[in-house]
């Protein structure tokens, strides 16, 4: 069964986070809420984690995984910024956007697209997102909490406690995630290019 942590939205309780980050530091999944919708989320290097969710979700292996960072100073560690992107992220982070880039060879290959050798980064501005990723020091491998045959995440804690029970290890619920999954941007091209529009405004980027 998976334990489950109420915390507060804005000040999230210390000791339920650092459960949390033990539980991914063990080699667990977790889901936890962003500042766009709940998320699947494990440690990077966690080949079983990665397996899960791509078994929760029925992924193939052309799905981009995300790496969710505390701030934008880690970003330089796993993906190839040229100048041009540098001021777009930089002028939209944090937020409810998700960026695809080519990776460096800090990122594993399993998570990365298998042809183009891109990766998915996010910097979430939402509490108990970076709560955990302060405790846990390092990026959570993500992927948006969507489950087969369905078009919209779900948005309630409990409600994800009572569905995936005994397929996660833990649930983080800081109360309804309903802002709807964060806008892709691929720029790994030369022109931004929007693949899902979502929380975050694509305007900057047509």
């Amino acid at each position: 069964m998976a334990k489950y942590f109420d915390v507060h939205p804005d000040n999230p309780q210390p000791r339920a986070i650092k459960q949390a980050v033990d539980i991914v530091r063990g080699g667990g999944l977790i889901v936890y809420p962003t500042d766009s919708c709940f998320a699947f989320g494990c440690q990077l290097g966690n080949k079983d984690g990665l397996d899960r969710i791509r078994e929760i979700r029925h992924l193939d292996d052309r799905h981009h995984f995300t790496l969710v960072c505390a701030e934008f100073a880690q970003l330089g560690q796993f993906v190839k910024i040229d100048n041009s992107v540098f001021r777009l992220l930089k002028a939209n982070t944090p937020g409810g956007y998700t960026f695809i880039l080519p990776a460096t060879r800090e990122v594993p290959k399993r998570l990365q697209h298998p042809k183009k050798q891109t990766i998915g980064v996010r910097i979430p501005a939402h509490a108990v997102a970076q709560a955990l990723l302060a405790e846990l020091a390092e990026p959570l491998v993500s992927s948006t909490l969507l489950l087969p045959g369905e078009e919209e995440p779900m948005t309630q804690g409990w409600e994800i406690k009572e569905r995936l029970d005994h397929q996660v290890d833990a649930v983080l619920d800081s109360g309804d995630c309903t802002t709807g999954p964060s806008t892709v941007v691929d720029l790994s091209g030369d022109e931004p290019e929007i693949l899902r529009r979502g929380a975050g405004d694509p305007t900057p980027f047509e």
